[in-house]
Formats: C-alpha cells, structure tokens, sequence
C-alpha cells in the first residue's frame, strides 16, 4: 500500500516519542521487533524505516523484498500474532517502509526470549523490558481490572477508619453503609467474605494500615530556591490520607508562592501565582490517575521561582496517549479512587478536566500547564501568571499584540518556556484548523516576534 507523500513527511518533522520510531535499515531486525511489541502492548505507533535519527533520508533498497522480509520475521518471531500495517512510502526519491502497530491485547513476546523474558512497553521514546511491576499492570489491563479495585485480604471492615467515611460524604449529603461500600467497591467480595480493597484501604485505611501497605501514597512538597532541586526553602509531607492532600497542598502552594495585585475599576483584585481552579484540577488528576503499585515511587509538588510541577508515578495507562488525554478521552486507571472522587465531587465529569483546564487558562490569562512523559512517571508544569513575575522586559509585551483568537490559543500554550513541534500544538489547539495553516499561524507570530524556532529537522520546536 501507498501513503501519502505529506501524510510521511508530516510524520518525518516530529521527534520520535511514545509512539513514533525511526530506524534507519533493516540491517538488525530484532531491535525493530522488540519496537513493535512495545507499540503493540502499550498504546501502538508508527516505525518508519529508512531514515535515520540524525534526519537524514537513506530509504530502504529493494523495498518489496525489504516488506516481504520483515513480514515473515514478524510472523515467525511474535506470539501471539501481530498483524502490523506494513506501507510503502516514497520521499524525495526514497522509499520508506511504514509499519503502522495498532494497541492489542496482549501480552506481546519475542518468542526467542519467551513470554517471561521477551515483553517489552513503550516508556517515552525507548523499549524497556517489562520488570514485575510492569507486567501485572499490562495484565490487569487486558483483564480490565485495575490495581485498587484488587482485594486486600489482611483486612475486612475494622481496617477502615468509619468515622472519616462518614465525615467525608456527610459533606455531600450522603450516609453510607456496607452497601454504599461494596457499590463503591471499597469493600470487595474474597472468600465468601468482605475485605478492603487497596482502594478502600488507600483512600479511608486506618493510618498504621495504610502506612504500612502503602506508604508510597505519602505526598512529598518542597519549595526550592531559584530553578534547581538544590536547597530546600520549605518541606511538607502529607501524612493523611490521598483526600487530606486535596486539601494540604493547596494550602502548602499559597504559602510558598506570590500574590500580584491589579486595580480594576478602582478596586484591588489580588492575581495569585498560580490558579486555585488549576491546581485542584491538576492535582485531582495526579492522585485519581498515580500508580500506587510501583513501590518506592511517591507523588511529588516542587516549587521553583519560575514553575510549579506536579508529578505522579505511573506511565500513562496503557492504550492511552496524551493526545487522548488532550482531546478529552477518559482512561481511568484507579477506577476505586475516581469512583470516590466523583461521588465526593472532587472531580467533575470524567474526560473533562484538561477543557476545563484550559478554559480556565485562557479566561484568567494563566499560560496553559504542560504535560510530559518522564519514563514510570507523569509530570505536570504550570509555569507563573507574567503578573507575579519580577523583573519585567521593558520591551513590548506580547499582550499589546493584536492576535487572532486560535492565536491567543496557541501564546498560552507556549507560555511560560514550554517548546512544542507543530503536531503538538495541532493536538493541543481546540479550534478546528488544518495542520498548513496552523503552520501559516506559527510564522505570522515568528514574524510579530511573539515566538521563535529552536532546532531543525524532526526536533524542531517553538517557543516563545
């Protein structure tokens, strides 16, 4: 099959990442395999074979004995069977081959290492072999069963602490009973009896339980001086509950951040260093969405002078990119915890939290946060309102500029020293707009001043 020439060099201008891999020849075809287990068995991809890491076009000889080869090595090397798009593509005389590896159910090996040894997962732009901890997430998810909702057989009722049960949905209005509980799967059926789930126990344990079974679910804060983790101005670890830290790390970011004030018809109007609407809605997400089985991994809130970044162990769930998570689909990984927090209204509607993020960003003049892959971790970084900020540039702020909507848009994603490529901004923009001219928006704001391009090739980015 033939692919469109701009569909190809559209992909060629992006870095490799989660999903997107590129591999110079066939000349090694097991690195090439262990890429397509790890698309298969994390949320698919694209490899594109034939051009090289450093953006140069090599092509692949002989292009139809070259499909034909990797096909069989496919079939003869993957179990269960993988069934990849395999795609011809010609680019500045070049052929490239295409293999396009949809998210299946797995688990996908390398027979030659065997179903213990040979499963590997996508973690940002690089294959890992699944260690334990891996390999049970990747099974639950093809049982569709997440972590919390998983028995935990050491405790029924007793190990849960009621009064705080009845206290928390007292505040919505709600009275709970072993039935409310086993609806809310707090409480699970083993053994013809009742026990805590690791959900139940993570959210509402009694505290030596649950520091015991779960000590990763304690939250580390720290305020830092200047840009670096290198000296502590404040520390806080949260030692309640996940739901005591919705209310302790709020408290713990106003106290180590700025307040700007404005006059706005003749009356004060403070502008805090970071939206509350904001952090409550990244936070939220940090803590319904962690993965609490990776021992020795904690959620984390660092404070720096420039950012404030929000970070929870966990890859993205498998199946599930960010773009995904930006065009507003729900992927729930603890499906326990964000039952609660719904039923508490901690969160609202599921898939809703970035839109609202972002419109929130936009109407309070906040740059919008950026999201990025750190290996087994999710991080969040929410960059300051340009009113706290010190130290002003006398020059002509961006502000005073005359833009077009989808550009404003596309000024608070940037903001704050986030540098995207094009495909990003194109994932991230809610105004429907073709790639081309997204690229025309980019250079007109290039030319105003208001952003710049660093690198070339497929690493190219903008920032402002």
């Amino acid at each position: 099959m033939i692919i469109n020439r701009l569909d190809i060099e559209g992909l060629l201008a992006l870095p490799e990442s989660r999903t997107l891999e590129f591999k110079e020849n066939l000349t090694s075809l097991k690195p090439i395999l262990k890429t397509l287990i790890a698309f298969a068995n994390t949320a698919g991809g694209i490899l594109i074979i034939g051009y090289g890491d450093n953006g140069k076009i090599h092509g692949v000889e002989d292009v139809l004995a070259s499909e034909e080869r990797l096909a069989n090595s496919i079939a003869d090397s993957i179990s269960p069977p993988l069934m990849p798009e395999i795609e011809i593509a010609s680019v500045k005389g070049h052929s490239l081959l295409v293999v396009r590896v949809p998210h299946w159910r797995g688990p996908f090996y390398l027979k030659s290492e065997g179903e213990e040894r040979g499963i590997y997962v996508r973690l940002g732009s690089t294959n890992r072999l699944a260690d334990a901890e891996l390999l049970a997430e990747l099974k639950r998810s093809i049982m569709k069963v997440s972590f919390d909702q998983l028995p935990c057989p050491e405790f029924d009722a007793s190990g849960l602490d009621m009064t705080r049960i009845e206290e928390a949905f007292a505040k919505v209005g709600k009275v709970v009973d072993t039935n409310v509980l086993e609806t809310l799967h707090i409480l699970v059926p083993y053994n013809n009896r009742l026990v805590c789930s690791n959900g139940g126990l993570i959210l509402f344990g009694k505290e030596k339980y649950r520091k015991k079974y779960f000590p990763n679910t304690e939250i580390r804060c720290a305020r830092f001086q200047g840009e670096k983790k290198v000296n502590f101005i404040d520390q806080y670890d949260v030692q309640g509950t996940i739901l005591d830290a919705m209310d302790e790390i709020p408290k713990f970011i106003k106290r180590n951040t700025r307040l700007a004030a404005s006059i706005e018809k003749i009356k004060r109007k403070d502008i805090p260093e970071y939206s509350s609407i904001v952090i409550r809605e990244v936070l939220a997400n940090a803590l319904v969405h962690a993965d609490y089985s990776i021992l020795g991994m904690h959620p984390r809130i660092a404070i720096f002078s420039n950012r404030l970044e929000i970070e929870s162990p966990g890859m993205l769930p498998f199946g599930y990119t960010l773009g995904d998570f930006f065009a507003g689909v729900s992927h729930v990984r603890n499906k326990v915890i964000a039952r609660v927090f719904r039923e508490l209204k901690i969160i609202e509607e599921w898939g809703t939290g970035y839109k609202r993020i972002k419109e929130t960003c936009l109407k309070e003049n906040y740059p919008i946060p950026h999201w990025e892959e750190l290996g087994a971790s999710l991080r969040v970084i929410l960059s300051p309102h340009q009113a706290t900020q010190e130290n002003q540039s006398p020059r002509q702020s961006p502000n005073l500029i005359e833009l077009s909507e989808r550009q404003e848009e596309i000024k608070a994603l940037l903001a704050g020293g986030v540098a995207l490529t094009t495909r990003e901004i194109y994932e991230r923009i809610e105004t429907s707009v073709s790639e081309r001219t997204l690229r025309s928006d980019l250079l007109a704001m290039k030319e105003k001043g208001l952003i710049k391009m660093v690198g070339n090739g497929p690493s190219t980015r903008w920032r402002m």
